[in-house]
């Protein structure tokens, strides 16, 4: 009678038991995709980080990415052989606005070295700052900035329907016919576009300023609105973009940085997940130097990781490349490591006279 029994407890054990292709499962349904992963780490944009998984410049555990690749925590991704901490928890995201002048443009890479609005977004460590959204180098106004890849997808995808705000001064002055025109759509040469508000705001003489809505950012649509009824636009500011205003204290050329509890906000507003780790607590000195508006300093230009190719060599155990390497090391901090020690000791003695026998004979 007790060996069934015994038989069957062995058998509900055995049921119990996780199947390694059980935990292979659970794991996969823990990956995500490498390009969104990258770009929440601030290497780049999904965009970029696309183009640069289609360069074979990332590896996940020593093998060459392909587009679509899917990492785990655990996994090790390098990119052009430098490792990439790869965040799979929510983190809180620092989002700066910035009231963009005339005269500079919004990408980080420029041939012809043109003023650039990058050139003077503040260092971040571990992260990267990502525009939502464009302006042309004669659009001033509101320019956000975040180093969170799925906030400004939220802002920029045109699915999502995305306000943008402008006001605009023209040279002459619409028609009620023709504000209705531009509120039911106009054929332009990349396809119908149209207003979702237009609004006069007045004007000196014949200039003329107007307030329009729209849900979409393709290039110069709002300027080619216009143009449409042989009215050039003779100024053009952005002032607001979904629920983000320009804050009149933010004057232009300044910037200013969002509070946790505001970014927390926006991430409720576009449906993200939320960090789990508390906000922490700011005393009155803090609070002050976060809400300042501030002037940047322009810097040295960087540009996108796609504008900087590897440098040849790159992670391969090459005698020449180390060698060079312990030299430039031993040349800019003489006697602080202990390769820089070696390289130098190694060219006294090189450049030391050896003493002769003969050097004995003269000296008895």
């Amino acid at each position: 009678m007790a060996r069934p029994f015994k038989k069957q407890a062995d058998q509900k054990t055995i049921e119990q038991k996780p199947s390694a292709e059980g935990e292979t499962t659970a794991a996969r349904g823990d990956a995500q995709r490498l390009h969104k992963m990258l770009a929440l780490a601030g290497v780049g944009s999904r965009r970029e980080m696309e183009k640069l998984i289609e360069s074979g410049r990332v590896t996940v555990n020593g093998q060459v990415a392909v587009l679509g690749a899917a990492v785990l925590q655990q996994d090790v991704v390098r990119v052009d052989s430098k490792p990439v901490h790869l965040s799979f928890q929510a983190e809180m995201p620092q989002v700066l606005i910035y009231h963009k002048p005339e005269g500079e443009i919004v990408s980080a890479a420029d041939p012809e070295g043109r003023a650039s609005v990058f050139d003077k977004l503040p260092r971040i460590k571990g992260a990267k700052w990502i525009s939502v959204g464009r302006l042309d180098i004669n659009t001033s106004g509101l320019l956000i900035f975040t180093t969170s890849g799925d906030l400004a997808n939220y802002f920029m995808h045109p699915r999502y329907e995305v306000e943008r705000e402008y006001a605009v001064r023209i040279f002459g002055e619409l028609t009620e016919g023709q504000m209705l025109q531009l509120t039911q759509g106009i054929e332009l040469e990349d396809g119908p576009a149209a207003f979702d508000m237009i609004a006069p705001n007045g004007g000196e003489g014949a200039n003329h300023w107007y307030q329009v809505v729209l849900k979409e950012g393709r290039n110069r649509e709002v300027r080619r609105l216009f143009e449409a009824f042989q009215m050039p636009v003779s100024r053009l500011m952005r002032v607001r973009f979904g629920p983000i205003n320009l804050p009149s204290r933010v004057k232009r050329g300044q910037m200013l940085k969002f509070e946790d509890k505001e970014v927390l906000g926006l991430l409720e507003w576009a449906g993200l997940e939320k960090p789990q780790t508390p906000m922490r607590q700011l005393n009155q000195r803090e609070k002050d130097k976060r809400t300042a508006t501030f002037t940047p300093k322009e810097r040295k230009r960087r540009g996108t990781v796609l504008a900087h190719p590897p440098r040849q060599g790159a992670g391969q155990e090459d005698g020449k490349l180390l060698d060079g390497n312990i030299e430039k090391r031993g040349k800019r901090k003489p006697g602080k490591t202990t390769l820089g020690k070696t390289v130098i000791a190694r060219r006294v003695h090189k450049n030391r006279r050896i003493r002769q026998d003969s050097d004995v004979k003269n000296k008895k």
